[in-house]
Protein backbone atom coordinates (compact mmCIF):
# COMPACT_ATOMS: atom_id res chain seq x y z
CA UNK A 1 0.00 0.00 0.00
CA UNK A 2 2.83 2.34 0.97
CA UNK A 3 4.67 1.50 -2.23
CA UNK A 4 1.56 2.27 -4.29
CA UNK A 5 1.03 5.55 -2.44
CA UNK A 6 4.67 6.53 -2.92
CA UNK A 7 4.48 5.78 -6.64
CA UNK A 8 1.30 7.82 -6.99
CA UNK A 9 2.84 10.73 -5.08
CA UNK A 10 5.96 10.61 -7.25
CA UNK A 11 3.82 10.61 -10.41
CA UNK A 12 1.85 13.63 -9.19
CA UNK A 13 5.06 15.50 -8.36
CA UNK A 14 6.47 14.66 -11.78
CA UNK A 15 3.34 15.97 -13.51
CA UNK A 16 3.41 19.16 -11.43
CA UNK A 17 7.08 19.71 -12.23
CA UNK A 18 6.43 19.17 -15.95
CA UNK A 19 3.52 21.60 -15.86
CA UNK A 20 5.70 24.19 -14.11
CA UNK A 21 8.38 23.85 -16.77
CA UNK A 22 5.72 24.06 -19.48
CA UNK A 23 4.48 27.33 -17.99
CA UNK A 24 8.00 28.73 -18.24
CA UNK A 25 8.78 27.51 -21.78
CA UNK A 26 5.48 27.54 -23.70
CA UNK A 27 4.68 30.81 -25.49
CA UNK A 28 1.50 32.58 -24.51
CA UNK A 29 -0.42 33.29 -27.76
CA UNK A 30 -1.69 36.54 -26.26
CA UNK A 31 1.87 37.88 -26.29
CA UNK A 32 1.61 38.11 -30.07
CA UNK A 33 -0.62 41.14 -29.54
CA UNK A 34 1.61 42.81 -26.92
CA UNK A 35 2.69 45.43 -29.42
CA UNK A 36 -0.94 46.54 -29.82
CA UNK A 37 -1.76 46.55 -26.09
CA UNK A 38 -0.64 50.15 -25.62
CA UNK A 39 -2.84 51.26 -28.51
CA UNK A 40 -5.97 49.84 -26.90
CA UNK A 41 -5.10 51.04 -23.39
CA UNK A 42 -3.52 54.42 -24.03
CA UNK A 43 -4.69 55.39 -27.52
CA UNK A 44 -4.69 59.13 -28.14
CA UNK A 45 -4.49 61.70 -30.89
CA UNK A 46 -0.74 61.13 -31.15
CA UNK A 47 -1.35 57.38 -31.45
CA UNK A 48 -3.78 58.01 -34.30
CA UNK A 49 -1.24 60.19 -36.07
CA UNK A 50 1.51 57.60 -35.65
CA UNK A 51 -0.68 54.82 -37.07
CA UNK A 52 -1.62 56.88 -40.12
CA UNK A 53 1.84 58.30 -40.78
CA UNK A 54 3.28 55.17 -42.37
CA UNK A 55 0.13 53.46 -43.63
CA UNK A 56 -0.20 53.48 -47.42
CA UNK A 57 -3.63 52.70 -48.87
CA UNK A 58 -3.94 50.89 -52.18
CA UNK A 59 -7.19 50.68 -54.15
CA UNK A 60 -7.28 47.32 -55.97
CA UNK A 61 -10.15 45.71 -57.87
CA UNK A 62 -13.22 43.56 -57.48
CA UNK A 63 -13.20 40.38 -55.41
CA UNK A 64 -11.78 37.40 -57.29
CA UNK A 65 -9.67 39.50 -59.65
CA UNK A 66 -5.91 39.71 -60.05
CA UNK A 67 -5.73 43.26 -58.64
CA UNK A 68 -7.03 42.07 -55.27
CA UNK A 69 -4.45 39.29 -55.18
CA UNK A 70 -1.67 41.75 -56.03
CA UNK A 71 -2.80 44.03 -53.21
CA UNK A 72 -2.74 41.14 -50.75
CA UNK A 73 0.73 40.13 -51.95
CA UNK A 74 2.08 43.65 -51.47
CA UNK A 75 0.66 43.83 -47.94
CA UNK A 76 2.15 40.44 -47.10
CA UNK A 77 5.66 41.31 -48.28
CA UNK A 78 5.93 45.01 -47.41
CA UNK A 79 4.24 45.26 -43.99
CA UNK A 80 7.00 45.97 -41.49
CA UNK A 81 5.73 46.89 -38.03
CA UNK A 82 5.56 50.64 -37.54
CA UNK A 83 7.86 51.34 -40.49
CA UNK A 84 5.26 50.75 -43.21
CA UNK A 85 1.87 49.14 -43.56
CA UNK A 86 0.11 48.59 -46.89
CA UNK A 87 -3.67 48.62 -46.61
CA UNK A 88 -5.37 47.15 -49.71
CA UNK A 89 -8.94 48.26 -50.44
CA UNK A 90 -11.37 46.29 -52.59
CA UNK A 91 -12.24 48.45 -55.61
CA UNK A 92 -15.12 48.72 -58.05
CA UNK A 93 -13.41 48.72 -61.42
CA UNK A 94 -10.75 50.71 -63.26
CA UNK A 95 -12.82 53.86 -63.91
CA UNK A 96 -13.93 54.01 -60.28
CA UNK A 97 -10.33 53.50 -59.15
CA UNK A 98 -9.20 56.48 -61.23
CA UNK A 99 -11.86 58.59 -59.51
CA UNK A 100 -10.86 57.20 -56.12
CA UNK A 101 -7.19 58.11 -56.64
CA UNK A 102 -8.21 61.62 -57.64
CA UNK A 103 -10.88 62.36 -55.07
CA UNK A 104 -11.24 59.75 -52.31
CA UNK A 105 -9.64 60.97 -49.11
CA UNK A 106 -6.83 58.74 -47.93
CA UNK A 107 -6.23 56.72 -51.11
CA UNK A 108 -2.52 56.85 -51.98
CA UNK A 109 -2.19 54.39 -54.86
CA UNK A 110 -4.29 52.29 -57.18
CA UNK A 111 -4.07 49.61 -59.85
CA UNK A 112 -5.69 50.73 -63.11
CA UNK A 113 -5.67 49.73 -66.77
CA UNK A 114 -3.37 51.65 -69.06
CA UNK A 115 -6.20 52.43 -71.49
CA UNK A 116 -8.60 53.87 -68.88
CA UNK A 117 -7.35 57.47 -68.93
CA UNK A 118 -7.52 57.59 -72.74
CA UNK A 119 -11.07 56.19 -72.56
CA UNK A 120 -12.15 58.95 -70.15
CA UNK A 121 -10.69 61.66 -72.38
CA UNK A 122 -12.16 60.14 -75.54
CA UNK A 123 -15.62 60.06 -73.97
CA UNK A 124 -15.29 63.68 -72.83
CA UNK A 125 -15.33 62.83 -69.12
CA UNK A 126 -11.93 64.39 -68.45
CA UNK A 127 -9.33 66.64 -70.08
CA UNK A 128 -5.55 66.31 -69.77
CA UNK A 129 -6.14 63.73 -67.06
CA UNK A 130 -2.72 62.13 -67.54
CA UNK A 131 -1.11 65.26 -66.12
CA UNK A 132 -2.79 64.50 -62.82
CA UNK A 133 -1.33 60.98 -62.66
CA UNK A 134 2.05 59.36 -62.32
CA UNK A 135 2.96 55.71 -62.37
CA UNK A 136 5.19 53.78 -59.99
CA UNK A 137 5.64 50.88 -62.37
CA UNK A 138 3.96 49.01 -65.15
CA UNK A 139 2.74 45.75 -63.65
CA UNK A 140 1.69 42.87 -65.86
CA UNK A 141 -0.32 42.38 -69.03
CA UNK A 142 -4.02 41.56 -68.82
CA UNK A 143 -5.28 39.34 -71.60
CA UNK A 144 -8.64 39.60 -73.35
CA UNK A 145 -10.52 36.31 -73.09
CA UNK A 146 -13.59 35.85 -75.28
CA UNK A 147 -15.71 32.86 -74.24
CA UNK A 148 -18.11 31.94 -77.03
CA UNK A 149 -19.65 28.99 -78.89
CA UNK A 150 -17.27 27.29 -81.31
CA UNK A 151 -19.17 28.85 -84.22
CA UNK A 152 -17.56 32.17 -83.20
CA UNK A 153 -14.01 31.86 -84.49
CA UNK A 154 -12.81 35.45 -84.07
CA UNK A 155 -13.93 38.69 -82.47
CA UNK A 156 -15.23 39.87 -85.84
CA UNK A 157 -17.81 37.10 -85.77
CA UNK A 158 -19.56 38.96 -82.93
CA UNK A 159 -20.86 41.62 -85.32
CA UNK A 160 -24.52 42.16 -84.40
CA UNK A 161 -24.32 39.61 -81.55
CA UNK A 162 -25.17 40.06 -77.86
CA UNK A 163 -21.98 40.35 -75.83
CA UNK A 164 -21.49 40.70 -72.08
CA UNK A 165 -18.71 43.12 -71.09
CA UNK A 166 -19.11 42.94 -67.29
CA UNK A 167 -20.48 45.78 -65.16
CA UNK A 168 -20.16 49.41 -66.33
CA UNK A 169 -16.96 51.32 -65.53
CA UNK A 170 -14.90 48.21 -64.87
CA UNK A 171 -11.67 47.39 -66.70
CA UNK A 172 -13.29 44.80 -68.98
CA UNK A 173 -16.02 47.30 -69.89
CA UNK A 174 -13.47 49.97 -70.87
CA UNK A 175 -11.17 47.69 -72.87
CA UNK A 176 -13.97 45.83 -74.65
CA UNK A 177 -15.73 49.00 -75.77
CA UNK A 178 -12.45 50.54 -76.91
CA UNK A 179 -11.43 47.46 -78.92
CA UNK A 180 -14.82 47.06 -80.60
CA UNK A 181 -14.88 50.75 -81.53
CA UNK A 182 -11.38 50.69 -83.02
CA UNK A 183 -12.13 47.57 -85.06
CA UNK A 184 -15.50 48.89 -86.21
CA UNK A 185 -17.38 45.90 -84.81
CA UNK A 186 -20.94 46.75 -83.78
CA UNK A 187 -22.34 44.41 -81.17
CA UNK A 188 -25.17 44.63 -78.67
CA UNK A 189 -23.52 45.06 -75.28
CA UNK A 190 -25.04 43.91 -72.03
CA UNK A 191 -23.60 44.80 -68.66
CA UNK A 192 -23.84 41.72 -66.48
CA UNK A 193 -21.65 40.45 -63.64
CA UNK A 194 -19.37 37.73 -65.02
CA UNK A 195 -20.70 34.72 -63.11
CA UNK A 196 -24.27 35.54 -64.12
CA UNK A 197 -23.18 36.26 -67.69
CA UNK A 198 -21.57 32.84 -68.03
CA UNK A 199 -24.79 31.14 -66.96
CA UNK A 200 -26.66 33.21 -69.56
CA UNK A 201 -24.11 32.11 -72.16
CA UNK A 202 -24.74 28.45 -71.36
CA UNK A 203 -28.49 29.05 -71.58
CA UNK A 204 -28.12 30.65 -75.02
CA UNK A 205 -29.37 34.05 -73.85
CA UNK A 206 -26.17 35.84 -74.95
CA UNK A 207 -23.54 35.06 -77.58
CA UNK A 208 -20.25 35.73 -75.79
CA UNK A 209 -18.69 36.79 -72.52
CA UNK A 210 -15.61 38.99 -72.54
CA UNK A 211 -13.21 38.96 -69.61
CA UNK A 212 -10.08 41.11 -69.49
CA UNK A 213 -7.75 40.06 -66.70
CA UNK A 214 -4.43 38.43 -65.96
CA UNK A 215 -4.36 34.78 -67.01
CA UNK A 216 -5.31 32.40 -65.60
CA UNK A 217 -8.38 34.38 -64.54
CA UNK A 218 -10.46 32.53 -61.97
CA UNK A 219 -13.93 32.95 -63.51
CA UNK A 220 -12.57 31.73 -66.87
CA UNK A 221 -10.53 28.80 -65.55
CA UNK A 222 -13.52 27.56 -63.52
CA UNK A 223 -16.02 27.91 -66.38
CA UNK A 224 -17.88 24.62 -66.67
CA UNK A 225 -17.54 23.84 -70.36
CA UNK A 226 -19.78 21.08 -71.70
CA UNK A 227 -17.90 21.00 -75.00
CA UNK A 228 -19.90 23.70 -76.78
CA UNK A 229 -17.58 26.60 -75.99
CA UNK A 230 -14.03 27.78 -76.55
CA UNK A 231 -11.95 30.97 -76.50
CA UNK A 232 -12.31 32.99 -79.69
CA UNK A 233 -9.33 34.61 -81.40
CA UNK A 234 -8.60 38.37 -81.21
CA UNK A 235 -6.37 39.57 -84.05
CA UNK A 236 -3.62 42.09 -83.26
CA UNK A 237 -4.90 44.51 -85.86
CA UNK A 238 -3.29 47.85 -86.74
CA UNK A 239 -5.89 50.02 -84.90
CA UNK A 240 -5.03 48.25 -81.62
CA UNK A 241 -1.25 48.45 -81.78
CA UNK A 242 -0.85 51.91 -80.23
CA UNK A 243 -2.22 50.84 -76.83
CA UNK A 244 -2.35 47.06 -76.75
CA UNK A 245 0.03 44.12 -76.91
CA UNK A 246 -0.13 40.77 -78.69
CA UNK A 247 -0.74 37.81 -76.37
CA UNK A 248 -1.33 34.07 -76.48
CA UNK A 249 -3.56 31.78 -74.42
CA UNK A 250 -2.74 28.07 -74.15
CA UNK A 251 -4.20 24.86 -72.82
CA UNK A 252 -1.95 25.27 -69.83
CA UNK A 253 -3.82 28.49 -69.01
CA UNK A 254 -7.30 27.16 -69.74
CA UNK A 255 -7.49 23.38 -70.24
CA UNK A 256 -11.28 23.68 -70.00
CA UNK A 257 -11.46 25.87 -73.11
CA UNK A 258 -8.35 25.11 -75.22
CA UNK A 259 -7.30 21.69 -76.47
CA UNK A 260 -3.93 20.27 -75.47
CA UNK A 261 -1.19 21.47 -77.82
CA UNK A 262 -3.30 24.32 -79.21
CA UNK A 263 -3.18 28.07 -78.55
CA UNK A 264 -5.35 31.13 -79.13
CA UNK A 265 -4.05 34.55 -80.19
CA UNK A 266 -5.45 37.54 -78.37
CA UNK A 267 -4.44 40.99 -77.13
CA UNK A 268 -3.43 42.35 -73.74
CA UNK A 269 -3.48 45.68 -71.95
CA UNK A 270 -0.94 46.68 -69.28
CA UNK A 271 -2.01 47.09 -65.67
CA UNK A 272 -0.44 50.13 -63.99
CA UNK A 273 0.39 50.94 -60.38
CA UNK A 274 -0.64 54.59 -60.44
CA UNK A 275 -0.75 57.55 -58.05
CA UNK A 276 -1.93 61.13 -58.01
CA UNK A 277 0.75 63.58 -59.10
CA UNK A 278 1.49 64.95 -55.64
CA UNK A 279 4.03 67.76 -55.35
CA UNK A 280 7.39 66.91 -53.74
CA UNK A 281 7.85 67.91 -50.10
CA UNK A 282 4.23 67.10 -49.29
CA UNK A 283 3.13 64.49 -46.75
CA UNK A 284 1.41 62.39 -49.43
CA UNK A 285 4.55 62.39 -51.56
CA UNK A 286 6.56 61.25 -48.52
CA UNK A 287 4.28 58.24 -48.12
CA UNK A 288 4.69 57.36 -51.78
CA UNK A 289 8.48 57.55 -51.37
CA UNK A 290 8.22 55.24 -48.36
CA UNK A 291 6.19 52.76 -50.39
CA UNK A 292 8.53 52.89 -53.40
CA UNK A 293 11.61 52.15 -51.31
CA UNK A 294 9.96 49.18 -49.58
CA UNK A 295 8.38 47.83 -52.78
CA UNK A 296 11.42 48.12 -55.04
CA UNK A 297 13.78 46.78 -52.37
CA UNK A 298 11.66 43.71 -51.63
CA UNK A 299 10.42 43.19 -55.18
CA UNK A 300 12.42 39.96 -55.83
CA UNK A 301 10.47 38.18 -53.08
CA UNK A 302 7.21 38.80 -54.96
CA UNK A 303 8.45 36.87 -58.00
CA UNK A 304 8.56 33.58 -56.11
CA UNK A 305 5.81 31.30 -54.76
CA UNK A 306 3.38 31.56 -53.08
CA UNK A 307 2.70 34.91 -54.75
CA UNK A 308 0.69 35.40 -57.94
CA UNK A 309 2.53 34.08 -61.04
CA UNK A 310 1.88 37.36 -62.85
CA UNK A 311 4.60 38.99 -60.71
CA UNK A 312 7.09 37.11 -62.91
CA UNK A 313 6.11 39.36 -65.81
CA UNK A 314 6.79 42.61 -63.96
CA UNK A 315 9.89 44.63 -64.80
CA UNK A 316 10.24 47.65 -62.51
CA UNK A 317 12.07 49.71 -65.11
CA UNK A 318 9.76 48.99 -68.05
CA UNK A 319 8.70 52.27 -69.72
CA UNK A 320 5.04 53.12 -70.21
CA UNK A 321 4.23 55.16 -73.29
CA UNK A 322 2.24 58.33 -72.62
CA UNK A 323 2.70 58.22 -68.83
CA UNK A 324 5.09 60.09 -66.53
CA UNK A 325 6.84 58.03 -63.87
CA UNK A 326 6.67 59.13 -60.25
CA UNK A 327 9.97 61.07 -59.78
CA UNK A 328 10.97 59.28 -56.59
CA UNK A 329 10.48 55.93 -58.38
CA UNK A 330 12.72 57.00 -61.25
CA UNK A 331 15.27 58.30 -58.75
CA UNK A 332 15.35 54.91 -57.00
CA UNK A 333 15.89 53.11 -60.30
CA UNK A 334 18.68 55.52 -61.29
CA UNK A 335 20.36 55.26 -57.89
CA UNK A 336 20.40 51.46 -58.04
CA UNK A 337 21.42 51.30 -61.69
CA UNK A 338 18.21 49.64 -62.86
CA UNK A 339 17.71 50.47 -66.53
CA UNK A 340 14.96 49.52 -69.00
CA UNK A 341 16.85 46.55 -70.39
CA UNK A 342 14.00 45.58 -72.70
CA UNK A 343 14.23 48.92 -74.55
CA UNK A 344 18.01 48.58 -74.87
CA UNK A 345 17.73 45.06 -76.22
CA UNK A 346 15.01 46.12 -78.63
CA UNK A 347 17.06 49.01 -80.02
CA UNK A 348 20.06 46.70 -80.39
CA UNK A 349 17.92 44.14 -82.18
CA UNK A 350 16.44 46.78 -84.47
CA UNK A 351 19.87 48.07 -85.48
CA UNK A 352 20.75 44.64 -86.81
CA UNK A 353 17.88 44.85 -89.30
CA UNK A 354 18.70 46.48 -92.68
CA UNK A 355 15.15 47.91 -92.84
CA UNK A 356 15.32 49.58 -89.40
CA UNK A 357 15.98 53.01 -90.89
CA UNK A 358 12.68 52.84 -92.79
CA UNK A 359 10.57 52.16 -89.68
CA UNK A 360 8.36 55.11 -88.72
CA UNK A 361 8.10 56.29 -85.10
CA UNK A 362 4.55 54.91 -84.85
CA UNK A 363 5.56 51.52 -86.21
CA UNK A 364 8.62 51.55 -83.98
CA UNK A 365 6.43 51.86 -80.88
CA UNK A 366 4.12 49.11 -82.13
CA UNK A 367 7.10 46.83 -82.74
CA UNK A 368 8.47 47.65 -79.30
CA UNK A 369 5.15 46.69 -77.70
CA UNK A 370 5.28 43.34 -79.49
CA UNK A 371 8.87 42.87 -78.32
CA UNK A 372 7.81 43.68 -74.71
CA UNK A 373 5.01 41.12 -74.86
CA UNK A 374 7.32 38.47 -76.27
CA UNK A 375 9.97 39.25 -73.65
CA UNK A 376 7.46 39.11 -70.76
CA UNK A 377 6.05 35.79 -71.92
CA UNK A 378 9.54 34.38 -72.34
CA UNK A 379 10.51 35.48 -68.80
CA UNK A 380 7.33 33.97 -67.40
CA UNK A 381 7.95 30.64 -69.14
CA UNK A 382 11.54 30.51 -67.92
CA UNK A 383 10.50 31.28 -64.34
CA UNK A 384 7.89 28.52 -64.38
CA UNK A 385 10.56 25.98 -65.40
CA UNK A 386 12.65 26.74 -62.30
Amino acid sequence: MRNALSMALAAIMTICAFAARAEQTEYDPAKVSDSLKAIFQFGSTSTKQALNANTVTLITGTIGGTYVQFGADLASVLDDGNRIRVLPIVGRGSVQSVADILFLQGVDLGIVRADTLDYLERKGFAKDIKRQFTYVTKLYNEEMQVIAPKSVATLKDLEGKTVSVDLPNGGTFVTALTVFERLGIKAKFVYVEQRIAMEKLKAGEIDAVIVVGGKPYKSVSTFGNDGRFHLAKVDYAKPLQSDYLPATLTARDYPNLIREGESVDTIAVPAVLAAYNWAPNTERYRKLALFVDAFFTKFPALQNPPFHPKWKEVSLSAPLSGWNRLPVAQQWLDKHGVEPVTRQRFEAFLKQSPTAAKVTDTDREALFRQFQAWDAEKARAQAEKK
